[in-house]
């Protein structure tokens, strides 16, 4: 097993404060999103445990919240892409 934890404080304005994840391989195991929106980073935890990073990534990477140039999602997609 390649495990592997990363925190992560995004950069920009956004609602999260820090990304944990935890990774086996290229497989994520558990994201735990800090801040902002409950809800909402429960349900995007749960949907990306057990994906591919890269998949993650390509689904992630440049999504914007309102006017901003970045979002929490997006901010995953960063932090993933430290771990490659």
């Amino acid at each position: 097993m390649n495990t592997n934890q990363l925190t992560y404080i995004p950069d920009g304005k956004v609602c999260s404060k820090k990304i944990i994840i935890d990774t086996d391989g290229n497989k994520i195991t558990q994201i735990e999103i800090v801040g902002g929106c409950h809800g909402n980073s429960q349900g995007i935890s749960r949907l990306m445990e057990g994906m591919d990073i890269h998949d993650v990534i390509d689904r992630l990477e440049g999504v914007k919240c309102g006017g901003k140039q970045t979002s929490c999602p997006d901010q995953i997609a960063k932090a993933l892409k430290t771990l490659l």
